[in-house]
């Protein structure tokens, strides 16, 4: 490989890495947020020890979130100055309201709810866990417009070669914008249901706490439920403007080739193991469906594969304007898989709840457990084809990925520090995964301050509410 391809998977596996702790993270704030609220509406001490168990979890995921997430900035400058010298401009508004606005507020009031149990009046307590709540959507908000100006660039002129801001409400909210952050938002949400679902599940089988985790079980399959739903709902209309705005994402996605009027939606299709491979030998298709999807019609025309290259040649210049259509057809099926399985676990939760026997269910309770990896599933799937579909740029029609990198590092340099990266992402995650599982193990804290064991011995059991500034 050369230090362009290496410069691209290096910034491709660190992303994937680093969004599935910031999913679970944003979704997890919104869970302890609304427990801790619950504990202050109603005093029920098992809401406080929800609260204080999932918040463990939420530190986790944001402490591995911090690390990943600063690390990955350094590639900018390291492996895509010339990427960096053209969207500066542009990407300073967004990026210094996730920086300042938003990420040093999730970390001041994120310290502050950490350290703050006894502390801080129980109000303002509850309000730090909730601005927090906020902080992540605004940085959520910021780091996709910045993402979405990729796909889509508007507000902006080329003045000597670089692209310049002249608009930073039409960056703020490109039309993707608002779209791809209700996905990326509900699909986040629906992430951390899952992660609530799973740990409460586990418990269950093993009958402890089940006072506490089976009402928590039946409120996480509602929630994880409405999530599910409004992440495809806003994923769709994300797609059907993606056929506007990136048709070759799309076409791409259904290995569609021939322009077709009453388009059908590919089930299964198998090509040659090539980046543009030509039309696959199999695929079996129900008919007018993609159509019907696309724009409730079952006549309207899709654009192919051959048509789009072409109009890109035309455009562009010589190339292959094509991305790699194998990836992008089955990233697309990964991504709607994933969610459709967590729908229909948990419609099938709710249909257990409804009836009394939810928490009964040992083949419910085991699905969920190890539904846990299916959110990580469908945000690989996601972010790939959104990203990958974007091929052969790096800023949709304005600056190809291969003009993009920086000219004078060498292929060892940055095969050195991809192997330093994932060395040191894989060792973060692995203990974070450790001791997320001996947290989950131990379980929730008990009712009442444990007495201090003597002098000398070590503690066992559950961690007591006495103990949790050590916890921490």
């Amino acid at each position: 490989m050369n230090s362009l391809e290496l410069a691209r998977w290096q910034f491709g596996l660190t992303t994937l890495i680093h969004f599935a702790f910031v999913a679970t993270s944003i979704g997890l704030v919104f869970w302890v947020a609304a427990l801790q609220t619950r504990w202050h509406r109603t005093g029920e001490d098992r809401y406080l020890r929800l609260t204080r168990f999932y918040g463990k979890l939420l530190l986790l995921s944001f402490a591995v979130g911090v690390v990943t997430g600063l690390m990955q900035t350094f590639q900018f400058g390291m492996n895509w100055s010339r990427f960096s010298r053209y969207v500066g401009d542009i990407f300073g508004a967004p990026l210094a309201l996730e920086g300042l606005a938003a990420f040093f507020v999730e970390a001041i009031f994120l310290g502050l709810w950490m350290f703050g149990w006894g502390r801080l009046p129980r109000r303002l307590h509850l309000a730090s866990i909730w601005i927090v709540a906020v902080a992540t959507c605004i940085s959520a908000f910021a780091i996709l417009a910045v993402n979405s100006w990729m796909q889509h660039p508007v507000g902006y002129e080329i003045v000597d070669g670089r692209a310049q801001l002249v608009d930073v409400w039409a960056v703020l909210f490109n039309a993707t914008v608002g779209l791809t952050l209700g996905h990326a938002l509900s699909a986040a949400l629906l992430t951390g249901t899952v992660v609530v679902l799973a740990v409460a599940s586990w418990h269950l089988l093993r009958g402890r706490e089940v006072a506490v985790f089976g009402p928590l079980a039946g409120v996480a399959v509602k929630v994880g439920l409405v999530a599910g739903i409004a992440a495809l709902v806003f994923g769709h209309f994300q797609g059907v403007l993606a056929v506007e705005q990136q048709p070759m994402k799309m076409a791409a996605a259904e290995a569609l080739y021939r322009t077709e009027s009453g388009a059908g939606l590919s089930v299964l299709a198998v090509g040659e193991l090539a980046t543009n491979p030509g039309e696959p030998w199999l695929n079996i298709k129900i008919p007018s469906l993609l159509s019907l999807v696309n724009d409730l019609s079952t006549s309207s025309t899709f654009r192919g594969i051959n048509e789009l290259e072409a109009e890109a040649i035309l455009k562009h210049g010589p190339g292959d304007y094509v991305p790699v259509v194998g990836l992008m057809y089955w990233s697309f099926r990964a991504m709607i898989g994933a969610g459709m399985a967590l729908i229909l676990l948990m419609a099938v939760g709710c249909w257990l709840a409804a009836r009394g026997r939810l928490t009964r269910s040992r083949r419910f309770l085991n699905v969920a457990v190890w539904a846990a990896v299916l959110p990580q599933l469908g945000q690989v799937g996601g972010w790939i084809l959104r990203e990958g579909g974007r091929q052969p740029w790096v800023v949709e029609g304005l600056l190809r990925t291969d003009m993009a990198d920086s000219p004078n590092v060498g292929a060892w340099t940055v095969a050195l520090s991809l192997v330093a990266f994932l060395a040191i992402y894989g060792a973060v995650a692995w203990l974070a995964g450790r001791v997320a599982a001996h947290e989950i193990r131990e379980g929730l804290e008990d009712e009442a301050p444990a007495t201090a064991p003597p002098d000398g011995a070590p503690a066992r059991g559950p961690r007591s509410t006495g103990d949790l500034a050590l916890t921490y």
